[in-house]
């Protein structure tokens, strides 16, 4: 600007004006209210984009070898197994179901006597301490009479937590998975018996349990494709869940993981039933306590009427967009999950005590508080 004359106050707004002269006054309001809200937007949503971009930055996993499964009540075991292509045992294999445990009271229930009738042993593990490192009462001892059905073939654990603030949640789950290792040794599994390593919410169906007990020539590792259920079995998600897992015991060789072991995968093997929980504080609590609690972005996901809201409505609890590798497959889960109103082929045991668990059923969204 040209040499100016004047009171300090005019030289003052002059040298302003000439400063500002340069600036285009869209940009100068692009940088001081488009930039805050962009960052806002990307502070609330910054994890739905990733997500909805994760085609772009990871690959799909290779495909699972899935396995036919074949089943009818009226079949022999004998046919069942050559449909399958093995053989016919003399005797089943004794067969061991092995689970961590946290709070899943009433879905251990409903599992344990699905495979009652198949399972020769069931060991059970619980901690103190959450994944995350959170003190938790020990559920299974304190409420062990209600499962006295199972008491005379249950070999119980219970180890203390390590409560290390900061950590992995993952580093102390597999600490939690090692020491059952060590508990499955002591309730005397041998090379060859059948174990079940899954979560306590992926129950395998009886039925299938007992073909890969009576059958030879059975894959060493065979995992369990189960058909996906957010809160109850009203809300299917998909039958994409297969983290469960059937192994052949081989003593100094098989260890208890829950990840990918194997490529095969056996069709239709049973429910993963995820956050079904009859009390809202069930819910707070997992969202709190198990290995993806950095899904909690924001402190009213815990608030008890939007996590009531979120369940009839079968929508997300941590507003996240579907973890799926292709544009077609996230578009196609977008929203909440459509209500079915089937209840054919579930848990009989579930539907033979329909007044203690009819909250689980299609039609009964509604939880208690306590």
């Amino acid at each position: 600007c040209a040499e100016q004359h004047g009171s300090k106050a005019v030289l003052s707004m002059s040298r302003l004006k000439c400063a500002l002269r340069g600036f285009d006054l869209k940009a100068l309001l692009f940088l001081l209210i488009g930039v805050p809200i962009i960052i806002f937007v990307i502070y609330v949503h910054g994890q739905k984009v990733t997500y909805f971009l994760r085609p772009i930055w990871e690959k799909p996993p290779k495909p699972f070898t899935v396995l036919p499964h074949y089943y009818h009540e009226n079949a022999s075991m004998a046919n069942l197994c050559k449909l399958h292509g093995w053989k016919v045992r003399e005797a089943p294999r004794r067969v061991f179901d092995a689970v961590l445990f946290s709070n899943e009271l009433d879905i251990l229930d409903i599992r344990w006597h699905e495979l009652s009738p198949y399972v020769s042993e069931f060991v059970l593990l619980e901690s103190n301490s959450t994944f995350t490192g959170l003190e938790k009462k020990l559920h299974f001892k304190e409420n062990r009479q209600k499962f006295e059905f199972a008491e005379s073939r249950l070999t119980y654990g219970m180890i203390g937590g390590r409560f290390v603030k900061g950590e992995n949640p993952f580093v102390e789950e597999s600490y939690q998975r090692v020491a059952l290792d060590q508990l499955l040794k002591i309730a005397g599994i041998t090379d060859d018996d059948l174990l079940i390593m899954s979560d306590v919410d992926e129950i395998p169906s009886g039925h299938t349990i007992n073909l890969l007990r009576w059958c030879d020539d059975t894959p060493e590792i065979l995992h369990l494709q189960l058909k996906n259920y957010l809160y109850s079995f009203q809300f299917m998600l998909d039958d994409k869940s297969w983290r469960a897992s059937v192994h052949r015991y081989r003593a100094g060789k098989t260890r208890y993981a829950h990840y990918r072991q194997t490529d095969d995968l056996l069709a239709d093997s049973g429910w993963h039933c995820s956050f079904c929980f009859r009390y809202i504080n069930d819910f707070v609590f997992k969202m709190k306590a198990y290995s993806h609690v950095d899904r909690i972005r924001f402190s009213y996901f815990l608030n008890p009427k939007r996590i009531q809201h979120v369940i009839c409505q079968g929508a997300d609890l941590f507003d996240m967009l579907p973890e799926e590798y292709t544009f077609q497959e996230i578009i196609a889960k977008l929203g909440p999950i459509p209500s079915t109103y089937s209840a054919v082929h579930l848990p009989a045991y579930l539907l033979e005590k329909v007044d203690q668990y009819r909250y689980l059923l299609p039609g009964n969204c509604m939880r208690e508080s306590g």
